[in-house]
């Protein structure tokens, strides 16, 4: 199997190639200029891996939410590559992808609340717990919303496997403060293609394949793709 991730949903510029579990990755730290990046960094781990577009397996990308110009960018650069390739697209949560990240660097934790900053003083919220296989699977759905209405599921409860990550805490120190003490760690991370790809591989195995116009982000928030009035 080999899948090439990548993400701009974030600050955080990167790619991923996981040919057969070995995975080669690039990032890079940007305020802006992810356009002018993604695409010489694909190139670069295409080239040291010797893999040409069209073998791929997928090509996966971080769906959002985040940075509508950021999860705009991941989309059409997917649907470009995988229309010229002939290769399918598999869509994964960055929400997912942050939570992913904790669980595969701590072998201890088993939940995850991840809250990424949404700006405009929301946050991109979901919670996550570790599968059978080791990956984040979702428990309810992923919500925007202001900080005050975050809240773990039913039956949560403050232990030493639950975690807190992404951005949205140190964005919203009244958020850390309600969470410090039932979480047992919050960490600010970003989302990556290499945990993209990862989870990736189960969507892939389990035959559920996109076409390139079906490579769609998601934004959370109705009103971002909603029109304006006449004459706006």
């Amino acid at each position: 199997m080999k899948i090439l991730a990548l993400d701009t949903a974030t600050e955080n510029c990167s790619v991923a190639l996981l040919i057969d579990g070995q995975l080669t990755a690039r990032e890079r730290l940007l305020e802006r200029g992810h356009a002018e990046c993604i695409l010489p960094m694909i190139d670069e781990v295409l080239g040291e891996a010797g893999t040409p577009l069209a073998s791929l397996t997928a090509i996966a990308f971080g769906r959002g939410p985040g940075s509508f110009t950021g999860v705009r960018l991941a989309a059409s650069v997917t649907q470009g590559l995988a229309h010229g390739s002939g290769v399918p697209a598999v869509p994964v949560s960055d929400l997912a992808a942050v939570a992913q990240r904790i669980l595969g660097d701590d072998e201890t934790a088993q939940r995850v609340l991840v809250c990424n900053d949404a700006r405009m003083r929301e946050v991109y919220w979901g919670c996550f717990v570790r599968s059978a296989g080791g990956l984040a699977g979702p428990v309810g759905e992923e919500r925007v919303s202001e900080p005050g209405q975050v809240a773990l599921p039913a039956g949560w409860s403050a232990g030493p496997e639950l975690r807190g990550a992404g951005t949205g805490f140190a964005a919203h120190p009244p958020l850390r403060s309600s969470f410090s003490t039932i979480l047992a760690a919050i960490r600010e991370v970003h989302p990556r293609a290499a945990e993209v790809a990862l989870l990736a591989v189960s969507e892939v195995t389990a035959g559920r394949l996109r076409s390139p116009e079906d490579a769609l982000p998601v934004y959370l928030r109705d009103d971002v793709v909603r029109p304006g009035p006449a004459g706006h």
